[in-house]
């Protein structure tokens, strides 16, 4: 049997190494890549790293509440939308706690101020870990027991 953790169609993750204490998340089965939201990117080096700064509005329609973060750059990736449009963006690896779970995860920043949900965990993010059922909301990972 192997335990996996359930996942309604939204949760609220926090983002511990970013100081971000809680943000509304859509789980998206679709999207391979976890988003999360950056309204604007400043890449800079520091001691020969390559890091990023970036500015997120954490709660969603609320655009006066401003959080400045600071992350490695893993890497640059170019990444298809819902809508088909490819673009290039930053790769950060930071951790994700999602009620008593912790795991390490990669997000793609961009702007996602005309979006509703300021992050997306995507299927490499939930893989082998989480199980989603769509019919719920706010689950925050409670333990379901597969058959396997």
């Amino acid at each position: 049997m192997q335990t996996r953790y359930l996942l309604g169609w939204r949760e609220w993750v926090s983002l511990p190494d970013l100081g971000i204490d809680e943000i509304k998340c859509k789980i998206d089965t679709g999207a391979k890549t976890s988003a999360l939201h950056a309204f604007y990117i400043d890449p800079f080096e520091e001691n020969g790293i390559k890091k990023i700064r970036f500015g997120i509005h954490p709660k969603q329609d609320d655009l006066t509440t401003v959080l400045h973060c600071v992350a490695d750059v893993l890497d640059r990736r170019v990444v298809t939308s819902s809508n088909g449009e490819k673009s290039t963006r930053y790769v950060i690896k930071t951790k994700m706690q999602l009620g008593e779970h912790t795991r390490e995860i990669e997000l793609t920043l961009t702007n996602r101020d005309t979006m509703r949900f300021r992050m997306l965990l995507g299927r490499r993010a939930m893989k082998d870990f989480f199980i989603v059922d769509p019919s719920l909301s706010y689950q925050n990972g409670i333990i379901f027991k597969d058959k396997k």
